[in-house]
């Protein structure tokens, strides 16, 4: 298993201020689990619901911190590590 480091994205880090505690604290638990035990492990767990997106996000792959929020995410495996990039939080449109 390669160790896995997250790293977040301004844009993550600017709404993280807006965002409800529970939100904050569920985003908190799913970046302490990937670095872990690493994202292909958390990709298991079916409450997060990962999944790659479609259309412009191509690449971009999601996990449900809520019912109605979303954590976007980008992978990116290196030789001797996986660098997941946050690159935002949001309130998914149903």
């Amino acid at each position: 298993m390669k160790p896995t480091e997250v790293l977040a994205s301004k844009k993550f880090e600017k709404q993280l201020k807006k965002i409800p505690n529970y939100i904050k604290e569920a985003a908190a638990v799913w970046i302490a689990s990937v670095e872990e035990v690493g994202i292909r492990e958390v990709r298991k767990l079916k409450g997060y619901h990962d999944e790659p997106l479609k259309g412009d996000r191509k690449g971009q792959r999601s996990i449900r911190l809520s019912k109605a929020y979303r954590l976007i995410y980008e992978e990116d495996e290196q030789k001797n590590l996986v660098v997941i990039t946050i690159l935002e939080v949001n309130k998914h449109e149903y």
